[in-house]
């Protein structure tokens, strides 16, 4: 695991691009849940490397409340 840690650091520019990537496809299937989506995507690339890459940092804002629970997906 350690060895994975350490490529997925070595080469964080890559990693944020593959997670930026399917953070799109994942919101092309799920629709409705972007802001969920957005949040994983984020979370994931802060932590690998020195965080997200791909993207300006952001200017210092307070943390949004937590969000609700989405409904289950209808059956």
């Amino acid at each position: 695991m350690d060895k994975a840690k350490d490529l997925a650091n070595q080469h964080d520019d890559k990693v944020d691009q593959a997670l930026d990537q399917a953070g799109e496809k994942a919101k092309e299937r799920f629709a409705g849940h972007d802001e969920h989506i957005d949040q994983g995507v984020d979370h994931l690339q802060g932590m690998t490397g020195a965080g997200d890459t791909t993207e300006a940092p952001p200017e210092e804002a307070a943390a949004p409340p937590p969000e609700e629970e989405p409904p289950p997906p209808p059956q």
